[in-house]
Protein backbone atom coordinates (compact mmCIF):
# COMPACT_ATOMS: atom_id res chain seq x y z
CA UNK A 1 0.00 0.00 0.00
CA UNK A 2 1.20 3.47 -0.76
CA UNK A 3 2.49 5.49 2.15
CA UNK A 4 2.97 9.23 2.44
CA UNK A 5 6.50 10.48 3.02
CA UNK A 6 6.28 12.94 5.92
CA UNK A 7 10.00 13.67 6.22
CA UNK A 8 11.04 17.34 6.03
CA UNK A 9 11.71 18.84 2.63
CA UNK A 10 9.95 19.46 -0.65
CA UNK A 11 7.31 16.89 -1.55
CA UNK A 12 7.17 15.79 -5.20
CA UNK A 13 3.85 14.16 -6.15
CA UNK A 14 4.14 10.71 -7.69
CA UNK A 15 1.94 9.62 -10.56
CA UNK A 16 2.04 5.95 -9.54
CA UNK A 17 1.14 4.10 -6.37
CA UNK A 18 4.11 1.73 -6.30
CA UNK A 19 4.01 -1.95 -7.27
CA UNK A 20 0.21 -2.08 -7.11
CA UNK A 21 -0.43 0.50 -9.87
CA UNK A 22 -1.78 -1.84 -12.56
CA UNK A 23 -4.46 -3.51 -10.43
CA UNK A 24 -5.49 -0.24 -8.80
CA UNK A 25 -6.09 1.37 -12.18
CA UNK A 26 -7.80 -1.73 -13.58
CA UNK A 27 -10.31 -1.79 -10.72
CA UNK A 28 -10.73 1.99 -10.97
CA UNK A 29 -11.60 1.67 -14.66
CA UNK A 30 -14.76 -0.26 -13.75
CA UNK A 31 -16.30 2.99 -12.51
CA UNK A 32 -16.23 4.41 -16.05
CA UNK A 33 -17.35 1.35 -18.01
CA UNK A 34 -20.54 1.47 -20.09
CA UNK A 35 -20.89 -2.27 -20.72
CA UNK A 36 -24.07 -4.08 -19.85
CA UNK A 37 -24.53 -5.00 -16.21
CA UNK A 38 -25.06 -8.64 -17.20
CA UNK A 39 -21.27 -8.93 -17.67
CA UNK A 40 -21.03 -8.99 -13.87
CA UNK A 41 -22.91 -12.31 -13.79
CA UNK A 42 -19.83 -14.09 -15.12
CA UNK A 43 -17.86 -12.65 -12.22
CA UNK A 44 -20.28 -13.01 -9.30
CA UNK A 45 -23.21 -15.25 -10.13
CA UNK A 46 -26.51 -14.15 -8.63
CA UNK A 47 -25.22 -10.73 -7.54
CA UNK A 48 -27.06 -8.71 -10.21
CA UNK A 49 -30.23 -7.30 -8.67
CA UNK A 50 -33.10 -7.24 -11.14
CA UNK A 51 -35.15 -4.05 -11.36
CA UNK A 52 -38.82 -3.42 -12.10
CA UNK A 53 -38.35 -1.32 -15.23
CA UNK A 54 -35.90 -2.32 -17.96
CA UNK A 55 -35.50 1.22 -19.27
CA UNK A 56 -34.10 2.28 -15.87
CA UNK A 57 -31.51 -0.49 -15.71
CA UNK A 58 -27.98 0.81 -14.88
CA UNK A 59 -24.89 -0.11 -16.85
CA UNK A 60 -21.87 -1.74 -15.22
CA UNK A 61 -20.04 1.50 -14.37
CA UNK A 62 -23.08 3.12 -12.78
CA UNK A 63 -23.93 0.07 -10.69
CA UNK A 64 -20.31 -0.62 -9.69
CA UNK A 65 -19.68 2.95 -8.51
CA UNK A 66 -22.83 3.10 -6.41
CA UNK A 67 -22.23 -0.31 -4.85
CA UNK A 68 -18.58 0.40 -3.95
CA UNK A 69 -19.30 3.88 -2.56
CA UNK A 70 -22.18 2.60 -0.46
CA UNK A 71 -20.13 -0.33 0.89
CA UNK A 72 -16.91 1.54 1.65
CA UNK A 73 -18.19 4.94 2.77
CA UNK A 74 -21.51 4.08 4.39
CA UNK A 75 -22.14 5.54 7.82
CA UNK A 76 -22.84 2.15 9.43
CA UNK A 77 -20.88 -0.11 7.12
CA UNK A 78 -19.46 -3.46 8.20
CA UNK A 79 -15.67 -3.94 8.51
CA UNK A 80 -13.77 -4.42 5.26
CA UNK A 81 -11.25 -7.09 4.31
CA UNK A 82 -7.87 -5.39 3.73
CA UNK A 83 -7.02 -4.92 0.06
CA UNK A 84 -3.41 -5.97 -0.38
CA UNK A 85 -1.77 -4.90 -3.61
CA UNK A 86 -4.13 -2.01 -4.39
CA UNK A 87 -4.70 1.55 -3.25
CA UNK A 88 -8.27 1.27 -1.97
CA UNK A 89 -8.68 5.01 -1.50
CA UNK A 90 -7.70 5.69 -5.11
CA UNK A 91 -10.33 3.23 -6.37
CA UNK A 92 -13.05 4.88 -4.30
CA UNK A 93 -11.82 8.30 -5.49
CA UNK A 94 -12.42 7.21 -9.07
CA UNK A 95 -15.88 5.93 -8.18
CA UNK A 96 -16.70 9.31 -6.63
CA UNK A 97 -15.24 11.14 -9.64
CA UNK A 98 -17.31 9.01 -12.03
CA UNK A 99 -20.43 9.77 -9.99
CA UNK A 100 -19.66 13.49 -10.21
CA UNK A 101 -19.36 13.27 -14.00
CA UNK A 102 -22.65 11.39 -14.23
CA UNK A 103 -24.39 13.86 -11.92
CA UNK A 104 -23.24 16.72 -14.14
CA UNK A 105 -24.59 14.88 -17.18
CA UNK A 106 -27.85 14.01 -15.43
CA UNK A 107 -28.48 17.62 -14.44
CA UNK A 108 -28.47 18.57 -18.11
CA UNK A 109 -30.51 15.55 -19.10
CA UNK A 110 -33.05 16.29 -16.38
CA UNK A 111 -33.76 19.72 -17.85
CA UNK A 112 -34.21 18.19 -21.30
CA UNK A 113 -36.42 15.41 -19.94
CA UNK A 114 -38.65 17.73 -17.92
CA UNK A 115 -39.11 20.22 -20.77
CA UNK A 116 -39.59 17.77 -23.63
CA UNK A 117 -41.13 14.95 -21.63
CA UNK A 118 -43.14 16.31 -18.74
CA UNK A 119 -44.65 19.27 -20.62
CA UNK A 120 -45.62 16.98 -23.47
CA UNK A 121 -46.38 13.94 -21.35
CA UNK A 122 -48.95 12.19 -23.61
CA UNK A 123 -46.54 12.12 -26.54
CA UNK A 124 -43.61 11.13 -24.34
CA UNK A 125 -45.63 8.24 -22.91
CA UNK A 126 -46.41 6.96 -26.41
CA UNK A 127 -42.74 6.99 -27.34
CA UNK A 128 -41.81 5.32 -24.04
CA UNK A 129 -44.40 2.63 -24.65
CA UNK A 130 -42.80 1.98 -28.04
CA UNK A 131 -39.34 1.60 -26.53
CA UNK A 132 -40.69 -0.63 -23.76
CA UNK A 133 -42.33 -2.87 -26.35
CA UNK A 134 -38.99 -3.02 -28.18
CA UNK A 135 -37.37 -4.14 -24.93
CA UNK A 136 -39.91 -6.92 -24.52
CA UNK A 137 -39.47 -7.99 -28.14
CA UNK A 138 -35.72 -8.43 -27.61
CA UNK A 139 -36.53 -11.51 -25.54
CA UNK A 140 -37.87 -13.17 -28.71
CA UNK A 141 -35.42 -15.64 -30.22
CA UNK A 142 -37.12 -15.94 -33.60
CA UNK A 143 -34.63 -13.56 -35.22
CA UNK A 144 -37.30 -11.03 -36.17
CA UNK A 145 -37.23 -8.94 -33.01
CA UNK A 146 -35.37 -6.10 -34.75
CA UNK A 147 -37.94 -5.99 -37.54
CA UNK A 148 -40.86 -5.95 -35.10
CA UNK A 149 -39.19 -3.27 -32.99
CA UNK A 150 -38.67 -1.08 -36.05
CA UNK A 151 -42.32 -1.52 -37.05
CA UNK A 152 -43.41 -0.36 -33.59
CA UNK A 153 -41.33 2.83 -33.88
CA UNK A 154 -42.59 3.43 -37.41
CA UNK A 155 -46.16 3.06 -36.16
CA UNK A 156 -45.66 5.64 -33.42
CA UNK A 157 -43.91 7.90 -35.95
CA UNK A 158 -46.96 7.73 -38.24
CA UNK A 159 -49.14 8.77 -35.30
CA UNK A 160 -46.84 11.74 -34.73
CA UNK A 161 -47.13 12.78 -38.40
CA UNK A 162 -50.91 12.36 -38.34
CA UNK A 163 -51.27 14.52 -35.22
CA UNK A 164 -48.97 17.17 -36.70
CA UNK A 165 -50.92 17.32 -39.98
CA UNK A 166 -54.47 16.80 -38.72
CA UNK A 167 -54.84 17.43 -34.98
CA UNK A 168 -58.15 16.11 -33.57
CA UNK A 169 -59.04 19.49 -32.01
CA UNK A 170 -58.88 23.12 -33.05
CA UNK A 171 -57.71 26.33 -31.46
CA UNK A 172 -54.81 26.52 -29.03
CA UNK A 173 -55.03 22.81 -28.25
CA UNK A 174 -54.44 22.07 -31.93
CA UNK A 175 -50.96 23.61 -31.65
CA UNK A 176 -50.26 21.45 -28.59
CA UNK A 177 -51.32 18.29 -30.42
CA UNK A 178 -49.13 19.23 -33.39
CA UNK A 179 -45.95 19.38 -31.27
CA UNK A 180 -46.95 16.80 -28.64
CA UNK A 181 -45.20 13.95 -30.45
CA UNK A 182 -42.46 16.06 -32.04
CA UNK A 183 -41.15 17.71 -28.84
CA UNK A 184 -39.96 14.38 -27.33
CA UNK A 185 -38.05 13.68 -30.56
CA UNK A 186 -36.32 17.07 -30.33
CA UNK A 187 -35.55 16.33 -26.68
CA UNK A 188 -34.14 12.97 -27.71
CA UNK A 189 -31.78 14.66 -30.19
CA UNK A 190 -30.53 17.05 -27.50
CA UNK A 191 -30.18 14.20 -25.02
CA UNK A 192 -28.22 12.18 -27.57
CA UNK A 193 -25.60 14.93 -27.88
CA UNK A 194 -25.25 15.13 -24.09
CA UNK A 195 -25.01 11.34 -23.70
CA UNK A 196 -22.51 11.04 -26.56
CA UNK A 197 -20.14 13.61 -25.05
CA UNK A 198 -20.38 11.93 -21.65
CA UNK A 199 -19.79 8.46 -23.10
CA UNK A 200 -16.73 9.61 -25.05
CA UNK A 201 -15.27 11.18 -21.90
CA UNK A 202 -15.96 8.07 -19.81
CA UNK A 203 -14.45 5.76 -22.42
CA UNK A 204 -11.33 7.91 -22.70
CA UNK A 205 -10.82 7.65 -18.93
CA UNK A 206 -11.52 3.91 -19.02
CA UNK A 207 -8.93 3.36 -21.77
CA UNK A 208 -6.32 5.56 -20.10
CA UNK A 209 -6.63 3.70 -16.79
CA UNK A 210 -6.36 0.26 -18.37
CA UNK A 211 -3.30 1.38 -20.34
CA UNK A 212 -1.68 2.66 -17.15
CA UNK A 213 -1.69 6.40 -17.77
CA UNK A 214 -5.07 7.37 -16.40
CA UNK A 215 -5.81 10.83 -15.03
CA UNK A 216 -5.96 11.43 -11.30
CA UNK A 217 -9.44 11.38 -9.79
CA UNK A 218 -10.64 14.79 -8.62
CA UNK A 219 -13.12 14.71 -5.73
CA UNK A 220 -13.92 18.33 -4.97
CA UNK A 221 -16.79 17.47 -2.64
CA UNK A 222 -14.32 15.81 -0.23
CA UNK A 223 -12.58 19.15 0.41
CA UNK A 224 -14.42 21.26 3.03
CA UNK A 225 -14.90 24.87 1.96
CA UNK A 226 -15.12 26.08 5.55
CA UNK A 227 -15.75 24.85 9.09
CA UNK A 228 -19.49 24.68 8.44
CA UNK A 229 -19.18 22.32 5.47
CA UNK A 230 -20.07 19.21 7.45
CA UNK A 231 -20.96 17.08 4.43
CA UNK A 232 -17.49 17.44 2.89
CA UNK A 233 -15.84 16.99 6.29
CA UNK A 234 -17.78 13.76 6.81
CA UNK A 235 -16.77 12.43 3.40
CA UNK A 236 -13.14 13.33 4.06
CA UNK A 237 -13.27 11.52 7.41
CA UNK A 238 -14.84 8.45 5.79
CA UNK A 239 -12.07 8.32 3.18
CA UNK A 240 -9.47 8.62 5.92
CA UNK A 241 -11.17 5.81 7.83
CA UNK A 242 -11.13 3.64 4.71
CA UNK A 243 -7.41 4.24 4.23
CA UNK A 244 -6.65 3.56 7.89
CA UNK A 245 -8.52 0.25 7.78
CA UNK A 246 -6.26 -0.99 4.98
CA UNK A 247 -3.32 -0.85 7.44
CA UNK A 248 -4.98 -3.20 9.92
CA UNK A 249 -2.93 -5.94 11.57
CA UNK A 250 -6.01 -7.91 12.69
CA UNK A 251 -6.96 -10.37 9.95
CA UNK A 252 -9.32 -13.31 9.59
CA UNK A 253 -8.85 -16.91 8.50
CA UNK A 254 -11.90 -18.57 6.94
CA UNK A 255 -10.94 -22.24 6.73
CA UNK A 256 -10.84 -23.48 3.10
CA UNK A 257 -11.19 -19.88 1.88
CA UNK A 258 -7.82 -19.18 3.44
CA UNK A 259 -6.63 -15.85 4.77
CA UNK A 260 -9.22 -13.24 3.81
CA UNK A 261 -7.50 -10.70 1.61
CA UNK A 262 -4.40 -12.85 1.01
CA UNK A 263 -5.79 -16.02 -0.56
CA UNK A 264 -5.75 -19.74 0.13
CA UNK A 265 -2.96 -21.73 1.72
CA UNK A 266 -0.94 -23.68 -0.83
CA UNK A 267 2.03 -24.95 1.20
CA UNK A 268 3.17 -25.61 4.77
CA UNK A 269 6.53 -26.50 6.34
CA UNK A 270 7.25 -27.44 9.96
CA UNK A 271 10.35 -27.59 12.13
CA UNK A 272 9.96 -28.97 15.65
CA UNK A 273 12.21 -30.49 18.29
CA UNK A 274 12.68 -30.69 22.03
CA UNK A 275 14.37 -27.81 23.83
CA UNK A 276 17.46 -29.04 25.69
CA UNK A 277 20.43 -27.17 27.16
CA UNK A 278 23.50 -26.96 24.96
CA UNK A 279 26.56 -28.99 25.84
CA UNK A 280 28.34 -27.52 28.86
CA UNK A 281 25.22 -25.82 30.21
CA UNK A 282 23.06 -27.18 32.98
CA UNK A 283 20.03 -25.20 31.85
CA UNK A 284 19.13 -22.84 29.03
CA UNK A 285 18.09 -19.21 29.24
CA UNK A 286 14.33 -18.86 29.34
CA UNK A 287 12.58 -16.75 26.74
CA UNK A 288 9.16 -15.65 25.55
CA UNK A 289 7.65 -16.57 22.20
CA UNK A 290 7.63 -12.88 21.28
CA UNK A 291 11.42 -12.76 21.60
CA UNK A 292 11.80 -15.40 18.90
CA UNK A 293 9.11 -13.78 16.73
CA UNK A 294 10.91 -10.44 16.89
CA UNK A 295 14.22 -12.12 15.99
CA UNK A 296 12.60 -13.78 12.97
CA UNK A 297 10.99 -10.50 11.89
CA UNK A 298 14.34 -8.71 12.03
CA UNK A 299 16.01 -11.42 9.95
CA UNK A 300 13.20 -11.32 7.37
CA UNK A 301 13.77 -7.59 7.01
CA UNK A 302 17.07 -8.38 5.28
CA UNK A 303 15.53 -10.21 2.31
CA UNK A 304 15.98 -7.08 0.21
CA UNK A 305 19.77 -7.42 0.43
CA UNK A 306 21.90 -9.91 -1.48
CA UNK A 307 25.57 -10.66 -2.11
CA UNK A 308 24.70 -10.94 -5.81
CA UNK A 309 23.85 -7.88 -7.89
CA UNK A 310 20.06 -7.42 -8.22
CA UNK A 311 19.50 -10.48 -6.05
CA UNK A 312 17.50 -8.72 -3.34
CA UNK A 313 13.78 -9.44 -3.16
CA UNK A 314 11.74 -6.38 -4.20
CA UNK A 315 8.34 -5.07 -3.11
CA UNK A 316 7.89 -6.92 0.17
CA UNK A 317 6.89 -6.06 3.72
CA UNK A 318 7.24 -7.78 7.09
CA UNK A 319 4.53 -7.33 9.73
CA UNK A 320 3.28 -8.87 12.95
CA UNK A 321 -0.32 -9.94 12.40
CA UNK A 322 -3.08 -11.24 14.61
CA UNK A 323 -5.29 -13.92 13.04
CA UNK A 324 -8.85 -14.68 14.10
CA UNK A 325 -10.65 -17.72 12.73
CA UNK A 326 -14.13 -17.24 11.26
CA UNK A 327 -16.45 -19.85 9.70
CA UNK A 328 -16.04 -20.52 5.99
CA UNK A 329 -19.54 -19.20 5.21
CA UNK A 330 -19.31 -16.09 7.38
CA UNK A 331 -20.72 -13.01 5.65
CA UNK A 332 -19.31 -10.54 8.17
CA UNK A 333 -16.07 -10.01 10.07
CA UNK A 334 -15.35 -8.06 13.23
CA UNK A 335 -12.47 -6.68 15.23
CA UNK A 336 -12.18 -6.27 19.00
CA UNK A 337 -12.74 -2.95 20.69
CA UNK A 338 -11.06 -1.66 23.80
CA UNK A 339 -7.71 -0.36 24.97
CA UNK A 340 -5.80 -2.98 22.98
CA UNK A 341 -6.88 -1.32 19.71
CA UNK A 342 -5.97 2.11 18.37
CA UNK A 343 -8.40 5.03 18.24
CA UNK A 344 -9.91 3.92 14.91
CA UNK A 345 -10.26 0.32 16.05
CA UNK A 346 -8.29 -1.13 13.13
CA UNK A 347 -4.75 -1.70 14.45
CA UNK A 348 -3.95 -3.72 17.57
CA UNK A 349 -1.41 -1.92 19.74
CA UNK A 350 2.10 -3.32 20.20
CA UNK A 351 1.63 -4.39 23.82
CA UNK A 352 -1.50 -6.35 22.89
CA UNK A 353 0.29 -8.03 19.97
CA UNK A 354 3.07 -9.13 22.32
CA UNK A 355 0.53 -10.41 24.81
CA UNK A 356 -1.17 -12.54 22.15
CA UNK A 357 2.21 -13.84 20.94
CA UNK A 358 3.26 -14.90 24.45
CA UNK A 359 -0.08 -16.40 25.42
CA UNK A 360 -0.55 -20.17 25.22
CA UNK A 361 -3.01 -20.60 22.32
CA UNK A 362 -3.30 -24.40 22.45
CA UNK A 363 -6.92 -25.37 23.04
CA UNK A 364 -8.22 -21.80 22.71
CA UNK A 365 -10.18 -20.33 19.80
CA UNK A 366 -9.04 -16.76 20.34
CA UNK A 367 -6.70 -14.70 18.15
CA UNK A 368 -3.22 -16.00 17.35
CA UNK A 369 0.00 -14.26 16.38
CA UNK A 370 2.10 -14.72 13.25
CA UNK A 371 4.95 -13.00 11.43
CA UNK A 372 3.84 -12.18 7.88
CA UNK A 373 6.08 -11.57 4.89
CA UNK A 374 4.16 -10.29 1.90
CA UNK A 375 5.30 -9.82 -1.69
CA UNK A 376 3.39 -7.61 -4.14
CA UNK A 377 4.41 -8.99 -7.53
CA UNK A 378 3.58 -8.39 -11.18
CA UNK A 379 2.33 -4.83 -10.55
CA UNK A 380 -0.11 -6.06 -7.94
CA UNK A 381 -1.51 -8.92 -10.03
CA UNK A 382 0.00 -11.46 -7.63
CA UNK A 383 0.12 -11.37 -3.83
CA UNK A 384 2.32 -13.95 -2.11
CA UNK A 385 2.06 -14.07 1.69
CA UNK A 386 4.23 -16.28 3.91
CA UNK A 387 3.10 -16.68 7.53
CA UNK A 388 5.36 -17.83 10.37
CA UNK A 389 3.68 -19.19 13.50
CA UNK A 390 5.48 -20.19 16.71
CA UNK A 391 4.14 -22.55 19.34
CA UNK A 392 5.62 -24.11 22.47
CA UNK A 393 4.01 -27.18 24.07
CA UNK A 394 5.82 -28.52 27.13
CA UNK A 395 9.44 -28.37 25.92
CA UNK A 396 8.63 -28.84 22.23
CA UNK A 397 9.23 -25.78 20.06
CA UNK A 398 7.49 -25.83 16.68
CA UNK A 399 7.85 -23.33 13.84
CA UNK A 400 5.22 -23.48 11.08
CA UNK A 401 5.72 -21.61 7.82
CA UNK A 402 2.73 -21.49 5.46
CA UNK A 403 2.36 -19.96 2.01
CA UNK A 404 -0.73 -18.15 0.73
CA UNK A 405 -1.36 -16.76 -2.75
CA UNK A 406 -3.90 -14.33 -4.20
CA UNK A 407 -4.22 -14.44 -7.98
CA UNK A 408 -4.81 -11.70 -10.55
CA UNK A 409 -8.04 -9.75 -10.82
CA UNK A 410 -10.70 -11.03 -13.19
CA UNK A 411 -10.26 -10.20 -16.87
CA UNK A 412 -13.45 -8.13 -16.76
CA UNK A 413 -11.45 -5.31 -15.17
CA UNK A 414 -8.55 -5.36 -17.64
CA UNK A 415 -10.50 -5.24 -20.91
CA UNK A 416 -10.30 -2.13 -23.08
CA UNK A 417 -13.33 -0.38 -24.58
CA UNK A 418 -14.40 -1.89 -27.88
CA UNK A 419 -16.33 -0.40 -30.76
CA UNK A 420 -19.86 -1.73 -31.20
CA UNK A 421 -19.98 -3.96 -34.26
CA UNK A 422 -22.54 -6.01 -36.15
CA UNK A 423 -21.84 -8.97 -38.42
CA UNK A 424 -24.43 -9.39 -41.15
CA UNK A 425 -24.92 -10.71 -44.68
CA UNK A 426 -23.61 -8.36 -47.31
CA UNK A 427 -26.27 -6.60 -49.35
CA UNK A 428 -26.59 -8.26 -52.76
CA UNK A 429 -24.20 -11.07 -51.76
CA UNK A 430 -26.01 -13.09 -49.12
CA UNK A 431 -23.22 -15.67 -49.10
CA UNK A 432 -20.70 -13.06 -47.88
CA UNK A 433 -20.62 -11.74 -44.32
CA UNK A 434 -19.50 -8.22 -43.44
CA UNK A 435 -18.80 -6.47 -40.15
CA UNK A 436 -20.07 -2.91 -39.81
CA UNK A 437 -19.32 -0.49 -37.01
CA UNK A 438 -22.36 0.74 -35.09
CA UNK A 439 -22.76 4.14 -33.43
CA UNK A 440 -21.16 4.50 -30.01
CA UNK A 441 -24.58 4.85 -28.38
CA UNK A 442 -27.94 3.56 -29.56
CA UNK A 443 -31.45 4.93 -29.19
CA UNK A 444 -32.30 2.71 -26.25
CA UNK A 445 -29.31 3.94 -24.25
CA UNK A 446 -30.23 7.59 -24.85
CA UNK A 447 -33.77 6.95 -23.63
CA UNK A 448 -32.47 4.97 -20.65
CA UNK A 449 -30.15 7.71 -19.44
CA UNK A 450 -32.71 10.46 -20.07
CA UNK A 451 -35.23 8.53 -17.97
CA UNK A 452 -32.75 7.88 -15.14
CA UNK A 453 -31.70 11.54 -14.90
CA UNK A 454 -34.76 12.86 -12.97
CA UNK A 455 -34.14 10.20 -10.29
CA UNK A 456 -30.62 11.42 -9.50
CA UNK A 457 -31.83 12.83 -6.17
CA UNK A 458 -33.63 9.59 -5.27
CA UNK A 459 -30.97 6.85 -5.59
CA UNK A 460 -32.88 4.38 -3.40
CA UNK A 461 -35.99 4.62 -5.58
CA UNK A 462 -33.86 4.40 -8.72
CA UNK A 463 -32.18 1.27 -7.39
CA UNK A 464 -35.56 -0.28 -6.66
CA UNK A 465 -36.87 0.51 -10.14
CA UNK A 466 -33.76 -0.25 -12.18
CA UNK A 467 -31.78 -2.74 -10.09
CA UNK A 468 -28.11 -2.77 -9.20
CA UNK A 469 -25.16 -4.87 -8.04
CA UNK A 470 -24.64 -6.89 -4.91
CA UNK A 471 -21.12 -7.25 -3.53
CA UNK A 472 -19.71 -10.50 -2.09
CA UNK A 473 -19.24 -10.58 1.67
CA UNK A 474 -16.96 -10.29 3.53
CA UNK A 475 -16.02 -7.59 1.05
CA UNK A 476 -12.53 -6.55 0.00
CA UNK A 477 -11.74 -4.37 -2.99
CA UNK A 478 -8.93 -6.70 -4.12
CA UNK A 479 -9.88 -10.18 -2.97
CA UNK A 480 -13.52 -10.18 -4.14
CA UNK A 481 -12.70 -10.36 -7.85
CA UNK A 482 -9.75 -12.71 -8.31
CA UNK A 483 -9.18 -15.37 -10.93
CA UNK A 484 -7.12 -18.55 -10.71
CA UNK A 485 -3.57 -18.25 -9.42
CA UNK A 486 -1.94 -21.33 -10.92
CA UNK A 487 -2.64 -20.84 -14.63
CA UNK A 488 0.30 -18.58 -15.48
CA UNK A 489 3.79 -20.08 -15.57
CA UNK A 490 5.63 -16.95 -14.42
CA UNK A 491 3.23 -16.23 -11.57
CA UNK A 492 3.26 -19.85 -10.42
CA UNK A 493 7.06 -19.95 -10.37
CA UNK A 494 7.28 -16.66 -8.48
CA UNK A 495 4.88 -17.85 -5.78
CA UNK A 496 6.84 -21.07 -5.29
CA UNK A 497 10.18 -19.27 -5.27
CA UNK A 498 9.06 -16.65 -2.75
CA UNK A 499 8.77 -19.27 -0.01
CA UNK A 500 12.35 -20.59 -0.15
CA UNK A 501 14.21 -17.42 0.98
CA UNK A 502 11.65 -16.88 3.74
CA UNK A 503 12.06 -20.41 5.09
CA UNK A 504 15.85 -20.04 4.91
CA UNK A 505 15.74 -16.75 6.83
CA UNK A 506 13.37 -18.17 9.45
CA UNK A 507 15.47 -21.27 10.10
CA UNK A 508 18.70 -19.23 10.24
CA UNK A 509 17.12 -16.85 12.76
CA UNK A 510 15.88 -19.85 14.77
CA UNK A 511 19.33 -21.45 15.02
CA UNK A 512 20.96 -18.13 15.99
CA UNK A 513 18.30 -17.55 18.63
CA UNK A 514 18.78 -21.01 20.13
CA UNK A 515 22.54 -20.54 20.30
CA UNK A 516 22.09 -17.17 22.02
CA UNK A 517 19.92 -18.81 24.69
CA UNK A 518 22.24 -21.78 25.36
CA UNK A 519 19.89 -24.27 23.71
CA UNK A 520 21.13 -27.31 21.82
CA UNK A 521 20.52 -26.40 18.16
CA UNK A 522 21.85 -29.63 16.62
CA UNK A 523 18.41 -31.27 16.63
CA UNK A 524 16.90 -28.28 14.84
CA UNK A 525 19.83 -28.08 12.42
CA UNK A 526 19.22 -31.68 11.32
CA UNK A 527 15.52 -31.02 10.78
CA UNK A 528 16.26 -27.82 8.89
CA UNK A 529 18.49 -29.78 6.52
CA UNK A 530 15.68 -32.27 5.87
CA UNK A 531 13.21 -29.42 5.33
CA UNK A 532 15.47 -27.71 2.78
CA UNK A 533 15.75 -30.99 0.89
CA UNK A 534 11.97 -31.28 0.77
CA UNK A 535 11.67 -27.75 -0.59
CA UNK A 536 13.76 -28.64 -3.65
CA UNK A 537 10.59 -30.08 -5.17
CA UNK A 538 8.15 -27.40 -4.04
CA UNK A 539 4.66 -27.61 -5.49
CA UNK A 540 1.25 -26.21 -4.50
CA UNK A 541 -1.30 -28.36 -2.70
CA UNK A 542 -4.91 -27.86 -1.65
CA UNK A 543 -4.68 -27.27 2.10
CA UNK A 544 -7.42 -26.69 4.69
CA UNK A 545 -9.60 -29.36 3.06
CA UNK A 546 -9.42 -32.75 4.72
CA UNK A 547 -10.95 -36.12 3.89
CA UNK A 548 -11.59 -36.89 7.57
CA UNK A 549 -14.96 -36.01 9.13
Amino acid sequence: MSKLDMTPGAQIPRTDAGPQTAVTQALSSAAYRDTDISAYEGLQSGKVKAGRFKLLRPNLGEAFSKAVISRTLGAKRNPLVPSFGVDARMIVHHCLAAEELRDERDRRLMVVTLVSGLLFLPGALLWLAAFQIRTWLKKDDSGRQDLYGTLVLVGVGLIAVLLAVRPPVSGLWALYFRVMMIAPVVGWLLAKRIVLRSTEDMRARWLALVEGNGPAATVAKAVPRDDMDKKAATLKAQLGRLEAEQETNFLHYAGPKGLLGAGRRWGSWNVSAELRPAEGHQDFRTFHTWDLARKIGERLGGLGRSEVANGGMPAYSVNHWILQHVPEGADEIGRPSGPEMDADGFVMRDFAVQEVANKQSFGHSGPRHCVATQFVLHQGQLISTILVEISVLANILEITVSGHALGPVHGLFTGKPKARELTRQKSGKFWVEETVQLPLIDNDDVVRQALRAPFMRAPVLLGWLGGGLGLPEPFGLRSSWVSKTWVNRDKTDDVLRSATPVVAAVTAALVDFLDEHDIDSSRFTNRVGILKSEMQGNRPYLFDQYAAD
